[in-house]
């Protein structure tokens, strides 16, 4: 007659382990880490977002992405100036960020808010931003590393040694609503 354990859910317990040390390494390969890393990893570049992310969640479910900065700010794309709020919204999917809230654009001195960022064709190294009244293509290198961002209301060093528009003095940045 075969001995009986006097511990008879040990097996099971120890099946169970096993198998969990087995799934937790291929849960961690999706895991991200900041903000930047799961731009990334929805084939968007890490840097759209600035180094002043506070938080950030994702709803799974729906594709909200919701980003909190530590203040709202300004930051600089390789010549172009970006305004984010301090909450910044978008509906994340692979390739693209949609009904974005909380990110403006300047162009020729009027600030328009970004509706939505799409990288349609990741080999041609381009980056796609609807600002309403037209599209903008731009290099998707410039949002490889995200920026650093100057806090708003202050005189910000954008464009260093010129100001922000090739004055010495700078200037002091105001959002026109």
């Amino acid at each position: 007659m075969g001995k009986v354990s006097p511990f008879p859910f040990l097996p099971p317990l120890f099946s169970l382990v096993a198998l969990l040390g087995l799934i937790s390494p291929l849960a961690g390969a999706t895991a991200v880490g900041s903000i930047h890393d799961l731009l990334r990893a929805h084939g968007l570049p890490g840097g759209l977002l600035p180094k002043a992310v506070e938080s950030f969640a994702l709803d799974q479910d729906t594709g909200l992405l919701d980003v909190r900065l530590d203040r709202p700010c300004y930051a600089k794309y390789d010549g172009d100036l970006a305004l984010f709020d301090q909450v910044v919204r978008g509906n994340l999917s692979f390739g693209e960020l949609r009904g974005v809230e909380g990110l403006s654009q300047e162009e020729l001195f009027v600030w328009l808010p970004v509706k939505g960022i799409l990288v349609a064709d990741p080999s041609s190294g381009v980056i796609l931003f609807d600002i309403g009244l037209a599209h903008k293509r731009l290099s998707r290198s410039v949002f490889e590393e995200p920026p650093d961002c100057q806090p708003e209301g202050e005189k910000a060093v954008l464009f260093p040694g010129e100001g922000l528009l090739g004055r010495e003095e700078g200037l002091q940045l105001q959002r026109s609503e």
